[in-house]
């Protein structure tokens, strides 16, 4: 039983003989080696083609703005894994790149399918930008869906990310539509959802990405790759300072067990 159209396995991406390592036509060690820095050549990876001066800059942009903000969700998971398996650094990695959910670190591509629809809507209707983001943000609240890169529990005026990636943005050329559904998003939603939930990073990556050029369907990719560089330092932290159980024993002190209990059992102190 087979899956798909496929019978043969097909890429376009690399192959090697005995003497050369070929990478979406490149020779690997000729030409990439050397002379690429990691964006340019993850971005080469990506999508084959080589990246606009703008792309570059904003996927730097974005992988730095999303890489560390202290001790999340997913770092802690990294760092206690790591305390509980020292030998296992790449299980403690995909223990915290396990967390990149719709929650933490993967609202960014709903966002940007979010921004991707309203301008869509706006091109098939004719309608204008803002009338299709009112209209869209209007099906979100009624269907009860989250709107994704807005809000967030510590920045509650705009994420100072925002207004950098902007800036960013508009300094290399790169500043376009998305950046203004975006913001027409953030406008409307106080007349739609009752609160005024400002931009968070999450919305600014995909609108910014998407204006240089990077594809909607690898926007998951941006916190994954740069929360992984994230977590390597946490690790090496960890390594020179364990705090993994001491994460572990702070939770485990909040806990408050509401279950029954035998006959004579008391409770530790």
């Amino acid at each position: 039983m087979k899956i798909g159209k496929e019978t043969i396995p097909r890429t376009s991406i690399s192959t090697s003989n005995d003497e050369t390592i070929v990478v979406r036509g490149k020779d690997l060690a000729q030409d990439l080696i050397g002379k690429l820095s990691f964006t340019e050549y993850f971005l080469f990876l990506l999508t084959g083609e080589t990246p606009s001066e703008g792309l570059k800059a904003m996927t730097d942009a974005t992988l730095i703005a999303i890489t560390e903000h202290g001790l999340v969700p997913s770092v802690q998971a990294s760092r206690m894994t790591y305390a509980a398996s020292p030998e296992a650094l790449q299980g403690a990695v995909a223990a915290g790149i396990l967390g990149c959910g719709s929650v933490i670190l993967g609202a960014s591509d709903r966002a940007g399918m979010l921004f991707h629809t309203i301008i869509t809507r706006a091109q098939d209707t004719g309608e204008s930008l803002e009338k299709a983001a009112f209209d869209v943000v209007t099906e979100y609240r009624a269907s009860k869906m989250p709107l994704p890169g807005y809000g967030h529990p510590l920045h509650k005026a705009r994420d100072p990310r925002v207004d950098a990636l902007f800036q960013t943005a508009e300094n290399v050329g790169v500043r376009g539509q998305y950046v203004k559904v975006a913001e027409l998003v953030e406008q409307v939603i106080p007349d739609i959802v009752g609160k005024d939930l400002k931009l968070n990073v999450s919305a600014a990556i995909p609108a910014t990405l998407l204006d240089a050029g990077f594809p909607l369907e690898s926007l998951k990719g941006i916190p994954i790759l740069a929360r992984t560089a994230g977590l390597l330092a946490h690790l090496r932290e960890e390594q020179q300072h364990s705090i993994g159980f001491a994460l572990s024993y702070q939770a485990s002190q909040e806990v408050v067990y509401e279950g029954e209990v035998p006959d004579g059992f008391k409770p530790s102190v």
